[in-house]
């Protein structure tokens, strides 16, 4: 386990000259040549593993989805001319939005399904009913 540790002068100090210490229980894990943060074991969250292009994804969606919402745009196809995508990808994270709350929190607190990418997600039509949803989600990482 790797601790970082941060000392420094507090801003206000007393008579005795107080120092702050900040430390983080987390581990560095290396996978696909990036580095992931890992919460330590005895942490409230665990194993969590927050995957980025995921939250990236899902931040992006609910995104637009508010601007179609307040009417700023009319459709996917309006946001795609405006971001310069393809409105197929538009649409595709569009879906997103569509996933059942508990595993939009799930992803994140970064509890997915190990195997659940970006990809997965784009390429697989997810069934609206969320109980469906979680069926198919509990059975992902089997």
């Amino acid at each position: 386990m790797t601790k970082l540790q941060q000392t420094g002068q507090a801003r206000q100090e007393s008579a005795e000259g107080v120092r702050i210490r900040t430390v983080l229980p987390i581990r560095i894990k290396r996978r696909g040549g990036r580095k992931h943060v890992i919460a330590a074991a005895h942490s409230p969250t665990g194993e969590a593993q927050h995957d980025a292009p995921i939250l990236t994804a899902l931040s992006r969606a609910y995104h637009w989805q508010r601007l179609i919402d307040e009417g700023v745009v009319e459709s996917g196809t309006d946001i795609a001319r405006r971001e310069g995508l393809h409105h197929t990808t538009v649409n595709e994270l569009l879906r997103l939005t569509l996933l059942s709350p508990r595993m939009v929190r799930a992803i994140l607190e970064g509890r997915q399904p190990k195997t659940l990418s970006l990809l997965w997600l784009k390429n697989h039509a997810v069934p609206q009913d969320w109980e469906e949803q979680e069926a198919l989600f509990e059975g992902h990482d089997a």
